[in-house]
């Protein structure tokens, strides 16, 4: 295969204001989005805020220790006669609750754009741009944006470096020659205003007094600002190459380059170092070309060139695109946000339910050092899921669901009674192990997968009447609408709980190290999931699962599809997809919803049908022109949705245990699909 044409043939190509799809440069740590002027300089006319984010860049309003966890209210909820706490509610301290909730919250390190004037110096509006044209070349990782004023071009062009947190930019046109374009680099403020995050994902630039911007170096050269926001900040070097540099207000500089030449370049460092080595843009550049050029020829690669079911070409086109996506979003050394490096979803907050959807791909596809950089993290906050475990009378480490880059557990009226993030951690080590089957991924992560395992364990209870280990009450399964006190031996759940348990045991196995018995007696005696008429049910007791509760994750089908299905009927199984299928409101839906379907029709043969769901005409399964995965306003961006269509692809093309001698075995055999596949890995 020809990578390079076909990827570039995917390039997102941007004629007007998208203000739905702005395009975005990363390399896994930092994340930067534009508009059509190839920086930020019309944000309001985008929906989507145009974001410099960074897995370090992190800020607590007040102070890291404003609040601690023994601020916040707890409700106990009964387990068996186990009573444990969980911070649900606001309670009587609801400054706490929310507090918590908010911070630490990822910060805007800066809005980076352009100020474009007149013939007499006034500034020049967006609908004043003529001919706008603007490229992202996926192979170089150059975003190249072209526009006229007045009749004069302007070209831009814009990369991320490879291994800084640097932005570098390449302008131009005759009007830098009569003083008409200047650059402005503007500070918003760091802290959160609401306490709804939907409506704190824009950036706001009220109460300049709460943090400060102080010039450390000031020549023809640099310019080295340190920002302070209460304990937290960062450096920002801008090596600006000459011109005069003035600062108009106490976080906003504005800088005009020299008229001697049509041509300038600049570059931005974002860093928690006063010191680094700064860049010219030419040599960024070099080094990006190489880094995509080096990431597209290496990993896994397929093409549905040939085909003529005529969605294949939209199909490949979102593949390419998820890739890069989830490349610079997704790949960090922490687990992301649900948007990524763009802006803030619950306050810039990981989702570690999500972290399997972002990342289980990578090894998959080639790529497993971009989740063992994420999946490490774990290591360095399993003291704080061995607390929530122990305050809950539990052994082992419970993982938490939504947080902050210090791993802590954040108060909400869902995600501390989640479970289904806990076996993520062992099934993402297992696919690391199985892309090389290397010994060294077994020392580095045997803790994580036992400590999990041994609450896995734990959690689960003996019923004497049914005879069997059950999970829950008090949980919440993956389908977030059902209560804590009601919920019992959702399907997913307790298919994933014993695959988990499983495979810790293999590991036991693997390291030589003795079994412990009670995972084997829980994995060897969970509950089977409840169908009902051949059906199954959202849980145990959901009778009314297809008539009240058909909204939001159809997550029983996950038991059989992202999972073996051990203890499931694969006859009933394929009985509730279809049921799913037809009677789903898929308006409520989520993104990663659709590929969770396609992974379980593929293992249920149906393979006409995995497609059908990939592509399923529904508004949460729409990829915008830059290929982020849309789910409404105020969430134009998120990214399980693309790791998601990632994993069943790589499922869908080279199978699964059991399928070793069937050619892409997730893809119709009706003549209408050519598939063209290399280096991928099988799936579990």
């Amino acid at each position: 295969m020809n990578r390079k044409r076909i990827v570039q043939k995917h390039n997102p190509k941007i004629r007007g204001v998208e203000w739905l799809s702005p395009l975005s440069i990363g390399n896994g740590e930092l994340g930067f989005s534009v508009d059509f002027t190839g920086l930020q300089s019309f944000p309001g006319l985008y929906d989507t805020p145009l974001g410099t984010q960074s897995n370090w860049g992190w800020h607590s309003t007040g102070g890291k220790q404003r609040f601690t966890g023994s601020d916040v209210e707890y409700q106990q909820f009964d387990h068996y006669g186990h009573k444990v706490p969980y911070p649900m509610k606001p309670g009587e301290n609801e400054e706490a609750y929310h507090w918590h909730r908010q911070n630490p919250h990822r910060i805007q390190l800066v809005q980076l754009g352009f100020d474009f004037l007149d013939e007499h110096g006034q500034p020049i509006d967006a609908k004043d741009i003529r001919d706008i044209n603007q490229e992202l070349d996926l192979w170089s990782g150059i975003l190249t944006s072209s526009y006229a004023i007045d009749g004069h071009k302007v070209e831009v062009k814009t990369v991320c470096d490879s291994y800084t947190d640097t932005i570098a930019v390449q302008i131009a046109s005759p009007l830098l020659l009569k003083g008409r374009i200047r650059v402005s680099l503007a500070f918003p403020s760091p802290d959160v205003v609401d306490n709804n995050w939907s409506k704190a994902t824009k950036l706001t630039w009220t109460n300049p007094e709460r943090h400060q911007t102080e010039e450390l170096l000031h020549s023809d050269e640099r310019l080295v600002l340190q920002r302070v926001m209460d304990e937290d900040g960062y450096f920002t070097h801008w090596q600006k190459n000459g011109g005069h540099c003035e600062r108009i207000s106490a976080h906003h500089y504005q800088l005009t380059p020299s008229q001697e030449q049509a041509e300038y370049d600049f570059a931005v460092t974002f860093h928690a170092e006063k010191n680094v080595e700064l860049l010219k843009f030419a040599e960024i550049a070099e080094r990006a070309a190489s880094h995509w050029a080096d990431f597209w020829e290496s990993g896994a690669f397929v093409s549905f060139e040939g085909s003529t079911d005529q969605r294949a070409m939209e199909l490949e086109r979102r593949v390419i695109l998820s890739q890069y996506l989830t490349a610079i979003h997704s790949s960090g050394s922490i687990p992301p946000q649900e948007t990524g490096l763009m802006y803030n979803s619950w306050f810039g907050k990981a989702h570690l339910e999500m972290h399997w959807w972002h990342a289980a791909h990578f090894p998959l596809w080639g790529r497993s050092d971009r989740l063992d950089k994420s999946l490490t993290w774990y290591r360095e906050i399993l003291p704080i899921a061995e607390d929530i475990a122990s305050q809950q009378g539990y052994l082992g480490a419970r993982w938490p669901k939504m947080v902050g880059i210090d791993g802590k557990q954040s108060p909400s009226p869902v995600a501390p009674g989640l479970i289904w993030q806990q076996p993520h951690p062992i099934m993402l080590a297992e696919l690391l192990y199985r892309s090389d089957r290397d010994p060294a991924i077994l020392a580095k992560y045997k803790e994580i997968v036992f400590q999990t395992a041994a609450f896995m364990a734990d959690f689960a209870v003996w019923d004497a009447d049914q005879e069997s280990y059950v999970l829950g009450p008090p949980l919440i399964p993956a389908q977030e609408c059902h209560r804590m006190e009601d919920s019992i031996n959702p399907p997913y759940e307790v298919e994933y709980w014993k695959y988990g348990l499983e495979t810790a045991l293999e590991w036991s196995k693997r390291l030589d190290i003795a079994v412990e018995e009670k995972w084997v007696e829980v994995a060897n005696h969970l509950q089977k999931p409840r169908a009902l008429d051949g059906i199954y049910l959202a849980h145990q007791d959901c009778e009314d699962t297809f008539t009240e509760k058909n909204h939001d994750h159809p997550s029983m089908v996950a038991a059989y599809g992202i999972l073996p299905g051990t203890m499931i009927n694969k006859e009933w199984m394929r009985n509730t997809l279809m049921k799913v299928k037809k009677e789903w409101q898929w308006e409520t839906a989520w993104g990663w919803d659709f590929p969770m379907c396609a992974m379980t029709a593929a293992r249920l043969g149906e393979r006409e049908l995995a497609v059908d769901f990939l592509l399923l005409d529904a508004i949460k399964n729409t990829h915008l022109t830059n290929g982020h995965n849309y789910q409404r306003k105020g969430l134009t961006a998120y990214l399980p949705g693309n790791g998601g269509l990632l994993i069943a692809i790589a499922m869908m093309v080279a199978g699964w245990d059991g399928t070793d001698n069937q050619d892409y075995p997730g893809f119709p055999e009706n003549g209408q699909w050519k598939v063209e596949a290399e280096g991928f890995q099988s799936y579990i």
